[in-house]
């Protein structure tokens, strides 16, 4: 049998743990498509093939079975985790493919490593793409909202596939080609971002409730289906109603109190951070939301810190209803500072890489399928249709008038927190933001003053141009200097 007659597939996975074997399966599903497996541990394999006959796998045991079942371009997406497995498997796949063809990572690998790899793979002709997939496991076996990066020449063979296992809102598939080489990997990164503040919020309002009401989790969980209704309605609000329902079996009690209260992490919310800070741009919402997680895992410190004092009277909440839809408020307005900083992030990454992001399409293809997906997406896509140069997402006139409606009720709930005790870190920081961004004048000017003072780091002036230093250790006479801010 010819190489030729030997290649039944258009598509294949490498990589069947639950995420891979899910999106093998998923793929499998969509007419037209044929496709090949390949796992280094050939049981896992044959178990994807035993239960799953209908699906018509194409299997293979090496990686030259592999290429020679995949008809030209070649493409295949690997579902390892992220890091040295990776480099791994694309050596080992540019070995046994040839130019022309399509290497996806469809892993949360760091954008910067994305970068390295495309470059290395071109050099061979190949094609490589890092694929940001969101949606867990259920979402890439029904449908993921998907992030492709990569060149315009892999997004042509590519695009129809992907299309046809993504997610589809309103009618349109969750999927667009992001941008060159590590660009959908960075878009996928920001969207975790913004996933760690949307859950921290979602838990604050839980926490806020729960002790300032008396509320029981299912009580609370009836709370937030009915905020599923509104302009809350989002995916993550819809599944914690559904956790804090959840009684468990061991001791019949709400299953959110049996669990440890220590929050784990994968990195992607770090990376964000992270990378926020070497591009300059405040993600203030997201760090608190990392930190918060962080502060979770330190028992050791938390029980040395337990006796510490707290407020002196803690105020009763004298109307349950009205807390209530002051927390409901606060949510709305913090959410949109996350999503604001969060689109911050991608013009920044944007002009950095040189990457043509367009943000309204990112805001589309995260209406379904990931973890983010909720009713205001669209009012995010609207707009950058109305305003493609719009400077910061919270100033666009929908979310304008939205937070001026939130306000006072986010103001309200920040300070009865702080009075209370009961840790806000994402409301309260998300609140400062809002504040330093309308505010007309910073204390900056006294933090450029001091860094003149000790470091000679110069300053600027509000009534003439250039660029200036105090002499303070000599006469205190001003003069002109080069800018070393």
């Amino acid at each position: 049998m010819t190489a030729a007659e030997q290649a039944t597939a258009n598509i294949g996975v490498v990589g069947l743990a639950v995420m891979g074997s899910n999106l093998a399966r998923n793929l499998a599903s969509r007419e037209g498509n044929t496709v090949a497996i390949y796992n280094r541990s050939y049981s896992k394999t044959e178990t994807l093939l035993t239960e799953h006959p209908e699906a018509g796998f194409v299997p293979a045991s090496t990686y030259e079975e592999f290429a020679a079942s995949l008809s030209t371009p070649r493409t295949a997406i690997i579902m390892v985790q992220a890091g040295k497995g990776t480099d791994a498997v694309i050596d080992a796949l540019t070995e046994a493919f040839e130019p022309g063809d399509i290497i996806v990572d469809g892993g949360n690998a760091l954008f910067t490593d994305t970068i390295r790899r495309e470059k290395a793979v071109r050099e061979t002709g190949i094609n490589f793409v890092g694929a940001g997939i969101s949606g867990g496991e259920e979402g890439a076996l029904l449908g993921p909202s998907i992030m492709p990066g990569g060149s315009a020449e892999a997004w042509q063979t590519l695009g129809p596939i992907l299309k046809s296992i993504a997610a589809i809102a309103e009618g349109e598939p969750c999927v667009t080609h992001v941008g060159t080489d590590g660009a959908g990997h960075f878009v996928k990164m920001i969207h975790n971002g913004i996933e760690y503040a949307d859950m921290q919020l979602i838990a604050e309002a839980y926490d806020l409730i729960r002790q300032g009401t008396g509320a029981t989790p299912a009580e609370i969980a009836d709370i937030f289906a009915e905020w599923n209704k509104g302009e809350l309605e989002s995916y993550l609000i819809e599944i914690t109603a559904e956790v804090l329902r959840q009684v468990d079996a061991k001791t019949d009690k709400p299953l959110v109190d049996v669990i440890l209260d220590q929050a784990g992490s994968k990195g992607t919310g770090v990376w964000t951070v992270q990378t926020a800070l070497d591009l300059g741009v405040p993600v203030s919402g997201i760090a608190e939301a990392v930190f918060a997680r962080a502060v979770s895992s330190k028992p050791a410190q938390r029980a040395a810190s337990s006796a510490l004092p707290g407020p002196s009277e803690i105020p009763v909440v004298a109307d349950k209803a009205a807390f209530i839809e002051d927390v409901r408020q606060a949510v709305y307005a913090s959410k949109i500072i996350a999503y604001s900083q969060g689109f911050d992030a991608i013009v920044a990454g944007a002009e950095e890489y040189n990457w043509d992001i367009k943000k309204g399409e990112i805001a589309k293809i995260w209406r379904g399928g990931c973890i983010i997906r909720a009713r205001f997406l669209n009012r995010i896509t609207e707009a950058y249709a109305e305003n493609p140069g719009l400077v910061a997402l919270v100033a666009a006139p929908y979310f304008t008038e939205a937070i001026g409606g939130t306000q006072d009720s986010w103001r309200r709930v920040v300070g009865d927190a702080a009075a209370a005790g009961i840790p806000t870190p994402a409301f309260s920081s998300s609140l400062a933001y809002y504040d330093s961004l309308r505010a007309p004048r910073l204390p900056a000017a006294l933090v450029q003053g001091q860094r003149d003072f000790f470091g000679a780091h110069t300053y600027k002036r509000v009534d003439m141009d250039g660029t200036f230093h105090t002499l303070w250790s000599g006469d205190r006479t001003e003069i002109e200097a080069t800018d070393s801010h």
